[in-house]
């Protein structure tokens, strides 16, 4: 099913706290057409000017959620955590409603879970995801980190001392450290894809993969 669904596709997003509101903002940006939907009318008004549209509702009631169309619509954020009955009630009208995508967030474990047995396709926990993420990045090399499935992760980073001024043969970068470099951005100059005779200096930064672990390991390198 998602492969049917097109990637410039409108999206649905209901709920415009800090979280929905910065998911439509980015939407927008993207290119997006996006329906943003809330109960509080100051929040449509101020947003109104920012995403294609924007329109008071209560998505708890499912016929407030068929007038503005909302069966229409490939893809929907349900953005509401502060509720957890809200946003289960919610999450339920979307897929009563048939939208194939349904990305809802969570504020707790259990709260993720009903919102998966119920239907939801995607849940999002942005504050735990956000907090795990700064743990990473506090240890002070790392400059952005994204985890994906399996406990496999992309960092971009300083690179440790004992790799610098070698190439990543010599290094051994994968051999040793089980990590790969697949990325160096030397000052002035754009990000360049590495390979085996790429040499780091002490003012590039690198875009290094491999599991949280070993990528943990090498970035505590001295």
């Amino acid at each position: 099913m998602v492969d049917r669904i097109k990637h410039n596709a409108p999206v649905l997003v209901i709920g415009l706290g800090r979280f929905g509101a910065a998911t439509a903002g980015q939407l927008d940006r993207l290119g997006r057409e996006v329906l943003a939907v809330d109960t509080d009318e100051s929040l449509v008004q101020k947003w109104a000017e920012r995403v294609t549209h924007a329109v008071v509702a209560d998505a708890k009631n499912i016929d407030a959620l068929k007038q503005i169309g909302a069966q229409d619509f490939s893809t929907a954020v349900c953005a509401v955590g502060s509720s957890i009955e809200a946003s289960v009630l919610i999450t339920a009208n979307l897929v009563d409603l048939g939208v194939p995508q349904i990305w809802a967030k969570a504020i707790s474990a259990s709260h993720g879970k009903i919102l998966q047995r119920i239907g939801a396709n995607h849940v999002i926990y942005p504050e735990r995801e956000a907090g795990e993420r700064t743990a990473h990045l506090v240890s002070g090399r790392m400059l952005d980190f994204i985890e994906f499935d399996d406990d496999f992760a992309l960092v971009k980073m300083y690179p440790p001392k004992p790799i610098r001024g070698k190439n990543l043969t010599e290094s051994g970068v994968r051999t040793k450290h089980n990590v790969t470099v697949v990325g160096v951005k030397s000052p002035g100059k754009p990000f360049t894809y590495a390979t085996e005779k790429t040499v780091v200096s002490n003012h590039d930064l690198i875009i290094v993969t491999g599991t949280e672990g070993d990528i943990e390991k090498f970035a505590a390198l001295e």
